[in-house]
């Protein structure tokens, strides 16, 4: 296969809220939007006079990323917000860009990722906890970045370890390093896994592919796995006593089982 053979890689814009993202979470975030092809335009916007921002001017020498000077024009307000915005639909309309990854956790943000949306881009978005849904549910993908950061810390997280016959009398083996734990599922995700698993095409015994379980979940939404700590689909729903997984030659199927 020659080189003009393969499909070109995606090119993506990374647009960084400075005084809204955590520094901490940018390798990650790098890594993430990987998925979508190269992140070729980096720009991150703020006043770059704060100190508070001192940690992400030396950031962007690192990971050559343009810092966008925006002063603030009144006092307890900033125009950062006004200026990704405009930078983001000139790169829209230039027609070039093919994903966009929006480091915010401001709802602001919300009207500008429908819009990119509806010319068929997919758009990443990069918050907290605390950033509100119609944010999160705007987005392709909203992933909170602190179970990001987690994870490239911690590596992927470990099985559970197996139950252990209480009369056993043999050594006690050494502790295995804590999974995530599953409450921090909320009931709303398994309600959307319940429901995708319903709508899924499943055989004799109930069990549906895995895969499309997670392709209808993911297009009612915006959910990542990795919000939770979690590298697959399939490491999360092992973590959850509502259903239950089969690895068949190397496909995993599931059924709910509660």
């Amino acid at each position: 296969m020659t080189n003009n053979d393969h499909p070109p890689l995606g090119n993506v814009a990374l647009l960084i809220d400075a005084d809204n993202a955590s520094p901490a979470s940018l390798d990650p975030v790098l890594t993430v939007l990987a998925e979508l092809g190269q992140v070729n335009v980096r720009r991150a916007y703020g006043n770059w006079s704060k100190t508070g921002l001192k940690t992400w001017a030396a950031l962007t020498l690192k990971h050559g990323i343009e810092p966008q000077q925006q002063f603030d024009i009144t006092k307890g307000k900033n125009a950062t917000d006004m200026k990704m915005t405009v930078d983001a639909m000139d790169l829209l309309f230039r027609g070039r860009v093919t994903g966009f990854g929006i480091m915010s956790s401001d709802s602001d943000f919300m009207p500008l990722v429908m819009r990119v949306r509806q010319e068929g881009l997919p758009v990443y978005g990069f918050g907290s906890a605390r950033t509100p849904e119609g944010f999160r549910q705007a987005c392709t993908r909203f992933i909170d970045v602190s179970g990001l950061v987690a994870q490239a810390d911690d590596g992927p997280p470990a099985p559970r370890p197996a139950r252990r016959n209480s009369a056993s009398t043999t050594a006690t083996p050494e502790p295995e390093p804590a999974a995530p734990e599953a409450s921090s599922v909320d009931d709303d995700l398994v309600k959307l896994f319940g429901d995708a698993w319903k709508a899924a095409k499943r055989d004799a015994n109930g069990f549906a592919s895995l895969s499309e379980v997670g392709r209808i979940a993911g297009n009612r939404s915006s959910f990542d796995v990795r919000s939770y700590g979690f590298a697959k689909l399939s490491d999360l729903i092992a973590t959850l006593p509502e259903f239950r997984a089969e690895d068949r030659d190397g496909r995993m199927f599931v059924k709910r089982v509660r």
